[in-house]
This record gives structure tokens, C-alpha cells and sequence, in this order.
């Protein structure tokens, strides 16, 4: 394991594929001066008074690129200085002109926040960033599932579909680990990646970095471009709420803001349909909408002016689904998800072996005996063992020893009663089918 490790570390280490640059002038951001204009005076508006330092950093431009703007504001009466604020620097606020401005602007558009990149930019990064170029091996599997006990040939078959960069089914018995697997693949892939915080595209601004499915990396020192953000590569999970609209452009009327979809904050990462079978849509409607990008790594989306506009389809698409495939799909729909990896009960010494494993996170002592009265009690001619059963038992144990404060133990006592608990229920629904 010390070698796995090792070589995981050192593969960490690899160059960054894309660096966004600082831009040294206004021409290289690609944006325009009234962009930006309109971006300090909603700031303004909103906060009263900031020096120009400040307002650099919440547009995330460089202040010697907007100092210039400012001065030429401030020389058109759209703002006046409140105090000095250092060398070559103010604090400013609006003039009355300046309020008109910004009041236009917010008509416009809401946003606030970070100056957009060009989607130019945006392709550029995605292409240099591509999942595709990614090649995760055997120790990067087993790094990324340390902590899941799983059968060998599973690396071997999902290897292969991790590779693939393409579309994947995880399906098997409820509670044999496919969502705990799909929410841990992004972690095969090693190298932290940038995306914009906000794009521009065809004159609108589409909001892209999201905080629920982006998680930064960041690292103090690093030079490079504020209006991007680093993070580790994206996982984007959706279960049933999920519906053909969620898969479009939001855009919000009264603040006229648009957000990104999901599967494009997916991009470079994985997007996984967790319970694939019980959205809100019709399984093969769902599908369809997955056939062009699944082919062509293509998708098409809509702006809130009614432009259409192609954007890449870089990530790995996981379903994850309790129903055999056969049994939703028809086999041309299924060709076109090149891997399905099944998951299966596992067997009494896999069992066993998952106990061990997971005890002493639950600070609990894994006794032999105390497991063989629990198998053949609760689990011998009785029902299929499932991977969640060890962790959801125990878990039973360590609630039911808070309540009685004592110490969490594997006794028969307690056993009883985390299967009374956690079987009770299951037993009670089965009886009424």
C-alpha cells in the first residue's frame, strides 16, 4: 500500500495543464470598458463606498487595469472621491450621475460579482482540462475507494469505464454501494482543474462557478487570473428530482441572471443520475436528451435572447439504478452506454470482511462471535446480505449506547436491538406485498 500511495502522490505533482494568465490591459481580459464600467456601478450601488483596491477585487481585475477606468469616471462625474486611500488610490461612491448609471446598468442585468471570460476562453480551458486526457490506473482507483471495501474485479471493470470518459451503468440490489462508487470516481482523476467564475457569452452573462459541486483548491501564492477559480475536478450528483428542464439554461426575469446547467458545471468532471429510472421523466425521454452529447461530446443550449450556442461535452455520465438496464432500455439505447458494471450482494465472508473493516471507525471491537450470532439470527435463510448492512447496524449499536450511555459494544443485546430497529420496518412492508 506504501508504493500505491507513493505513486498517487507523485502523479499529484504532474504540471498544471492550464494556467490562466493575469491579463496585463483591458484588451486582454476581451472584455469592453462599458462592461466593466456597468460592473463597478452596480457594485457601487450596492455598497456604498470602496477604494478602488476594493473594487479590483471584487470584479477580480487587476487594479492597474481598472484604476484608468476609474479616473475617467471620475473626470465624466459618475463618481467623486469620499477620502484617500493611499498611493495612486480613493475611496469612491456614486455621484448622482453615477446612480443614474448604475440603475440603467442593474436593468439590464443584476449581476455583481467577478468580471466574465470570454466563452473563447472558456473552450480553450475545457479542451486543455479534457477528462479524456485523463488516464487514471489501478492506484488511482484504489486510492480514491480507500475507504470501500470491494471486490477486486470491480477495479478491473470499472477501470476500463473510467477510462473511457464516456457513459457508465453502476446497477445491482439497493445498498450495495453504486452511489458511494459514483460519488468517489472524480477522485480517480488527479489534477485540479480551473473554471470561470462567470462566462460571456453572445452578450449575456452566464453565472458558472457553483459552490455546491466546485470544490476549491486553491493555494495562497498561486498567480493566475481571479476571474477563475480553482477547483477539483467537478461531481455533479442529481437524483429524482431531476427533469429535461433542469438540463437547460436557468435565467431569472427579475434579476436577469442566467446560470449555468448542470452538466456544464459537470464539465471536465462527472455527472452522475443517481436512481436512474424514477426522475420525473420518462426513462428513454431522459435518454434522448443524452444521445448527442454521448456520441458527438457535443451539447446545444439556449441563452435567455433566444441565441443557441454548442458548448462541450467533457465528462463522464454515470446512472446509477436499482433496475437491471434490460429492463428500461432497448438494446440500441444501450449500446450507446459502452460499460455497465454490476454490483452484487455480497457474500457472508464479504460481509464479514466489511464488518472488520468498518467497526473501528465506529470505535466499536469487531468480536467473531458476536457476528456469527448476527448472521445466523438475522441473516442465514433469512435475507441477502447487502454492504450497507455492517455500517447501517452499527450505526444502530452506536445510537441506541448513546441513548443508555454506555459504551458502544458488539453484545447480543444490542444486536437485537439494532436489528429490531433497522429489519422492523423492511419485515412489516414485505409482509403486507
Amino acid at each position: 500500500m506504501v508504493n500505491i500511495i507513493n505513486s498517487f502522490e507523485m502523479s499529484k505533482q504532474r504540471k498544471q495543464k492550464f494556467n490562466p494568465p493575469v491579463p496585463e490591459n483591458l484588451d486582454k481580459t476581451g472584455l469592453s470598458e462599458k462592461l466593466v464600467e456597468d460592473l463597478i456601478f452596480k457594485l457601487l450601488l450596492s455598497r456604498g463606498v470602496l477604494t478602488g483596491r476594493q473594487i479590483a477585487v471584487e470584479i477580480c481585475l487587476h487594479f492597474k487595469i481598472i484604476e484608468p477606468i476609474l479616473s475617467n469616471l471620475k473626470k465624466q462625474l459618475f463618481l467623486t472621491y469620499r477620502s484617500d486611500a493611499g498611493i495612486n488610490d480613493f475611496a469612491y461612491m456614486l455621484t448622482e450621475q453615477g446612480r443614474t448609471k448604475a440603475n440603467v446598468a442593474v436593468e439590464s442585468s443584476a449581476y455583481i460579482g467577478a468580471a466574465p471570460v470570454p466563452f473563447a476562453e472558456y473552450l480553450k480551458s475545457v479542451q486543455s482540462q479534457s477528462i479524456q486526457k485523463e488516464n487514471p490506473g489501478l492506484e488511482e482507483l484504489q486510492h480514491a475507494f480507500h475507504d470501500l471495501v470491494l471486490e477486486p474485479h470491480i477495479f478491473f471493470t470499472l477501470g476500463p469505464a473510467i477510462n473511457s470518459g464516456r457513459g457508465v451503468f453502476l446497477y445491482g440490489a439497493p445498498g450495495n454501494g453504486k452511489t458511494s462508487i459514483a460519488k468517489r470516481i472524480h477522485k480517480c482523476f488527479n489534477d485540479a482543474i480551473y473554471i470561470p467564475k462567470t462566462l460571456l457569452i453572445s452578450g449575456d452573462l452566464l453565472k458558472f462557478y457553483d459552490p455546491q459541486w466546485h470544490k476549491s483548491s486553491d493555494e495562497k501564492g498561486l498567480n493566475y487570473d481571479r476571474r477563475w477559480i480553482k477547483i477539483e475536478r467537478p461531481a455533479v450528483i442529481v437524483g429524482g428530482e431531476m427533469d429535461l428542464d433542469s438540463l437547460g439554461i436557468k435565467y431569472n426575469p427579475q434579476t436577469k441572471i442566467s446560470e449555468a446547467p448542470l452538466q456544464m458545471k459537470a464539465n471536465c468532471g462527472t455527472f452522475v443520475v443517481d436512481d436512474f429510472g424514477r426522475q420525473r421523466v420518462n426513462p428513454i425521454d431522459l435518454l434522448n436528451r443524452w444521445i448527442l452529447p454521448l456520441e458527438k461530446r457535443i451539447d446545444f443550449l439556449t441563452l435567455s435572447n433566444g441565441i443557441k450556442f454548442q458548448v462541450p461535452f467533457d465528462e463522464l455520465l454515470i446512472f446509477c439504478t436499482n433496475i437491471d438496464p434490460k429492463e428500461l432500455l432497448d438494446e440500441a439505447f444501450l449500446r450507446r452506454i459502452p460499460y455497465k458494471v454490476k454490483l452484487e450482494d455480497p457474500s457472508e465472508e464479504k460481509f464479514r470482511q466489511i464488518m472488520k473493516f468498518v467497526a473501528p471507525k465506529y470505535n466499536i471491537e469487531y468480536h467473531d462471535e458476536m457476528i456469527d450470532y448476527l448472521i445466523s439470527n438475522y441473516f442465514r435463510g433469512k435475507r441477502p446480505f447487502r454492504s450497507c448492512h455492517p455500517r447501517d447496524i452499527l450505526e444502530q449499536i452506536v445510537n441506541a449506547s448513546a441513548y443508555q450511555r454506555i459504551q458502544p459494544k458488539l453484545t447480543k443485546d444490542l444486536i437485537k436491538l439494532a436489528a429490531f430497529n433497522y429489519f422492523a420496518a423492511m419485515e412489516q412492508s414485505n409482509k403486507k406485498e
